[in-house]
């Protein structure tokens, strides 16, 4: 069997046990969400509801704890050349977004693989949408409209329902 058939039967397995709202083929329509095995996301033990107001909702406090884009590039090179993101079939990093699925401003962790997924700049339902959630999202945490749990949540399970819930329809 060749290398690309014993690849391609390697993901086909993998994708039949993703959930299909998990999928990692991107699809110019169609909402990317991270592998939920690979990037089920993780946070900062650091940020608590207690300290929102002394953390991320200070301006300014990402910049504080954003990991150096060197750290970054070389995770997402990895991701996109193995299973499941190597199923994208693109491995031009331009092409990419080196993602925090809970994002900085809600407490996600800075560092840990597991928050950070290679996010397609070609979704009409990626890297520029999430940005919009993760602003909402952080907005209506630091004004005390919901908890940092229920954010964090929100967007680790399907950032793309968290944007239908917390911004289509509140623009709506």
């Amino acid at each position: 069997m060749t290398q690309v058939r014993i690849t391609s039967i390697i993901v086909a397995i993998f994708l039949s046990f993703a959930s299909p709202s998990q999928t990692v083929l991107a699809n110019a329509d169609a909402p990317v969400l991270p592998n939920s095995i690979a990037t089920p996301g993780a946070i900062n033990p650091s940020i608590t509801q207690a300290n929102i107001h002394s953390t991320i909702c200070v301006s300014g406090y990402t910049k504080t704890i954003r990991p150096p884009a060197s750290y970054t590039t070389q995770l997402k090179i990895k991701q996109l050349s193995t299973l499941p993101y190597s199923a994208f079939k693109d491995i031009n990093t331009k092409d990419f977004e080196e993602d925090h699925l809970i994002s900085l401003e809600l407490g996600g962790s800075p560092t840990d693989p597991k928050n950070l997924w290679p996010e397609p700049y070609a979704s009409s339902s990626g890297a520029r949408v999430k940005d919009r959630l993760e602003n909402a999202l952080h907005a209506l945490v630091c004004s005390g409209s919901i908890p940092l749990k229920t954010a964090q949540k929100a967007i680790a399970t399907n950032w793309y329902s968290a944007y239908l819930k917390y911004v289509l329809r509140q623009n709506g």
